[in-house]
């Protein structure tokens, strides 16, 4: 995404585009539904940490690990092959996510870095920083074309700084475009699928949007399925406004999807069937 020209607020710019402001509005009644239902009164945290492992299964499907839940619910063990380790770093993010959020408006380049850090856990010299130029990037289920190093430095650096300065944009699409930013960069080595859902989680928690986390938008992508997930990322790539209104109303529908998600478990819960 361009962050420079006469917009002074770009993403607010795109809130205007045809379709996305109908896509915010969706959005938001269907996670007011989830707030508004009873069970939140009284077992909010059940339906947080629900969402957030409901939330991991479904980013580690996107990037190839699609794992039933209960497996995922089971498993202590997540180092045995890389399907395994993907599951385990989709984990370790959603975890993460909320200790991040009081640095995210002050410093995104630094979340980002110490989200690489807990997806990897390698601790190798390539982890927690932008890869440099001659470094590989290990995301094969992502086709695009890869920015080299230096464009990947400017554009972050422009993606920081809209964050930074805040504005007048509806939560939907800064996360849309955070989330696309990253995927379109692959600024790590490795897991920049991952790193780019939990900090798409980040704006939608930080925003107010979903303060407590119930919202899991990564069950939605996984829903809606990789192919559907790899052809809006081409809009976004595009950059053409119908492309860029394409992935966030895309992002917007994964956002209704996991609201009704932890919707179902409200009324599991209700029923005493869960």
């Amino acid at each position: 995404m361009s962050t420079t020209g006469a917009t002074a607020d770009p993403l607010a710019a795109l809130a205007s585009l045809p379709g996305v402001a109908e896509s915010v509005e969706s959005v938001r009644k269907a996670v007011d539904r989830v707030y508004g239902h009873r069970i939140m009164r009284r077992r909010s945290n059940e339906i947080t940490s629900e969402a957030a492992l409901r939330g991991a299964r479904g980013s580690a499907a996107v990037s190839g690990a699609d794992w039933a839940l209960e497996e995922v619910r089971r498993r202590t063990d997540f180092s045995s092959d890389d399907e395994a380790r993907t599951v385990g770093a989709a984990l370790r993010l959603t975890a993460e996510a909320g200790q991040l959020l009081s640095i995210w408006r002050q410093s995104p380049l630094r979340v980002l870095a110490r989200l690489h850090l807990v997806a990897a856990a390698d601790q190798g010299d390539d982890t927690g920083r932008p890869r440099q130029r001659g470094e590989r990037v290990d995301e094969p289920l992502v086709e695009l074309p890869l920015p080299d190093a230096d464009e990947v430095a400017g554009r972050l650096e422009g993606l920081s700084q809209l964050i930074i300065a805040g504005g007048s944009a509806p939560a939907l699409v800064t996360a849309a475009v955070v989330h696309g930013e990253l995927i379109a960069l692959r600024p790590f080595t490795s897991s920049n699928g991952l790193v780019a859902r939990a900090a798409e989680r980040i704006v939608l928690i930080g925003s107010g949007l979903d303060p407590k986390s119930i919202c899991p938008v990564e069950v939605g992508h996984a829903e809606l399925g990789r192919a559907a997930y790899l052809a809006a990322l081409d809009g976004y790539v595009s950059g053409t406004p119908e492309g860029m209104a394409a992935w966030i109303a895309h992002c917007g529908k994964a956002v209704e999807l996991g609201a009704r998600e932890s919707a179902a478990v409200c009324e599991a819960l209700q029923r005493g069937a869960a």
